[in-house]
């Protein structure tokens, strides 16, 4: 009997997390791994292999690609993994594997919305104003950008510790945010927040502090996505799935 189909998925999302869920169910003949890059050290439960770390750059992708036989390589990362999704692209065409791209829309400003573009974590740490107590939704390794106002007196929520020090004047929340826009509100009421630094992720997990800030009326420093290197792209995992399943490489092995 031939080889089983083998393909790699790129995970750190919840979409991931349900493909891969779906993957596994429907299509069983598939040798399915899952890749976490490991900046969150709580990982979810899945039915199929798990490898955790990097791979050495594009070239350490490809070489992996090659020498596990990969049938298909699956980009379910952040839509903020900006070097993550160039690292994928460049090794799958080293390694002539196809790529697909799984990216949940981004989130669109209602009419009650107080949105303030900003083009990067930089830009949108320049945009706070003097004195300001903003919540700063950012990651474990990119606080860092905002630490230099030592004017603010934020309010930073995260899964996991900094690696960096924070102002004496900041407050430290170490949870995951809630999917309850009245918990939102009541953390942000609570705090005496004046603005909402968020990115733009897109998704329903983290949606309620933007939720939350219309609400009370706070304006949302809104940090736009990067532009990730082409690949072909699915906004849902039905999407994604009914591609995968058409594709020649992934098609059961005869006998």
């Amino acid at each position: 009997m031939s080889e089983r189909p083998k393909i790699l998925v790129l995970a750190g999302t919840p979409e991931a997390r349900s493909l891969l869920r779906e993957l596994a169910g429907r299509m069983p003949h598939l040798d399915i791994l899952a890749s976490f890059a490991g900046a969150v050290q709580d990982l979810p439960g899945i039915d199929v292999p798990v490898r955790v770390g990097g791979f050495g750059g594009a070239d350490g992708l490809s070489t992996f690609l090659k020498g596990e036989q990969i049938s298909c390589l699956v980009d379910a990362t952040h839509p903020f993994a900006q070097v993550i999704s160039a690292h994928a692209a460049a090794a799958a065409r080293q390694a002539s594997v196809p790529l697909l791209r799984l990216e949940r829309p981004a989130w669109e400003p209602n009419p009650e919305d107080q949105w303030i573009a900003a083009a990067s974590l930089d830009e949108a740490a320049s945009l706070l104003p003097e004195g300001s107590k903003p919540l700063i939704a950012a990651g474990r390794k990119e606080i860092g950008r905002f630490t230099h106002r030592g004017d603010l007196s934020a309010v930073v929520r995260m899964i996991e510790p900094p690696g960096t020090v924070l102002p004496g004047s900041w407050h430290l929340i170490l949870e995951k945010p809630s999917a309850e826009t009245a918990e939102e509100k009541k953390l942000l009421s609570d705090h005496g927040i004046t603005h909402v630094v968020s990115k733009n992720s897109g998704g329903r997990m983290s949606y309620a502090k933007i939720a939350a800030a219309a609400a009370l009326g706070l304006p949302v420093v809104m940090v736009q996505r990067p532009e990730l290197a082409p690949a072909r792209t699915f906004s849902s995992v039905e999407a994604i799935l009914e591609e995968l399943k058409q594709m020649p490489q992934l098609q059961a092995a005869g006998c």
